[in-house]
C-alpha cells in the first residue's frame, strides 16, 4: 500500500558505515538476506524488481556466543565468517569498572536534561554502590538504573535511596561494618583498608569513594603504617 518511495537502512548508508546490534537475534531468514548483500553488494526493495547495488560498511554487535549460536545450528556458519573478519571483543562493564566515573557523569547530565531536573551529582555511599555492583546487564544496565535514579532524585543529589532496590539492597549487604569501642583514627583506617581491598587496591577509584583527594589518601596510607607499594597505582 505504499504511496511513496521507501529507502531501506542499507540503501541510505551507501558510502558509509550500518551498525547491526545483536545480530545474534535475527532469524534463518534475515540472515539468508543480510548474507546475499554481504556477498554480492545487491539487493531489492520490499516490493519492487529494481536490483539496486550498495558499498557498505558492517559493523555488528552481539552477546551472545556465535561459534556456539553456529554450532547448535542457530546461526549461519557462512554468515558468522562473513561478518567476523575483524573481531573485537568488549569485556564485560564489571571487568572495566574504571569506565564507571564518566558513563554515570554522562548518564546523569543527559537524564537531568531530559527531566528538567538540576542534579549536581551523588552522594559517596550511591557511588560506592554503583563501583561494586557487578552489572550483569552491562551499560545498558547501568544506563537504565540512572534514569531510574534521576526520576526518583528529588534534591540536588543522588543518594542511596535514589538507587534501584537490587542495587542498593546488594551495597547494603557487603557494607563495611566498623566495631563500637575504637577510636576515630582506628576506625578511619578499617574503613580505608576495607574500601582498598574492595575496590581491589586501586587508590583512584578508593580516593573518590571516600570523598578525599589522592594526596590525602596517601598521607592516611603513610600516617597508619599501610604498605602503598603494594597497592595499583591506578
Amino acid at each position: 500500500g505504499a504511496d511513496s518511495l521507501v529507502k531501506g537502512r542499507f540503501e541510505l548508508a551507501h558510502g558509509g558505515t550500518i551498525f547491526l546490534d545483536e545480530i545474534g537475534e535475527i532469524n534463518q531468514t534475515v540472515q539468508v538476506k543480510i548474507l546475499r548483500v554481504l556477498q554480492e553488494k545487491k539487493f531489492e526493495r520490499v516490493g519492487g524488481s529494481q536490483t539496486i547495488e550498495v558499498d557498505v560498511r558492517i559493523v555488528a554487535a552481539t552477546n551472545r556466543d556465535l561459534e556456539a549460536e553456529v554450532k547448535a545450528g542457530r546461526f549461519r556458519e557462512d554468515l558468522f565468517y562473513r561478518l567476523n573478519v575483524i573481531h573485537i571483543h568488549v569485556p564485560p562493564l564489571k571487568e572495566r569498572k574504571d569506565d564507571i566515573p564518566l558513563l554515570i557523569a554522562s548518564f546523569v547530565q543527559r537524564f537531568a536534561e531530559e527531566n528538567g531536573k538540576k542534579i549536581k551529582g551523588i552522594e559517596s555511599k550511591a557511588r560506592s554502590a554503583l563501583y561494586k555492583y557487578d552489572w550483569p546487564g552491562n551499560i545498558r544496565q547501568l544506563q537504565n538504573c540512572i534514569e531510574s535514579a534521576v526520576v526518583m532524585c528529588g534534591g540536588e543529589e543522588i543518594t542511596l535511596d535514589d538507587l534501584p532496590p537490587s542495587i542498593s539492597q546488594a551495597s547494603s549487604e557487603s557494607q563495611i561494618m566498623i566495631p563500637s569501642g575504637i577510636t576515630l583514627a582506628e576506625a578511619e583506617k578499617m574503613l580505608i583498608q576495607q574500601n582498598l581491598a574492595a575496590l581491589k587496591g586501586n587508590k583512584s577509584k578508593t580516593a573518590e569513594v571516600l570523598g578525599i583527594g589522592r594526596k590525602t589518601l596517601h598521607r592516611k596510607l603513610a600516617d597508619y603504617g599501610l604498605e602503598v607499594s603494594d597497592l595499583s597505582e591506578e
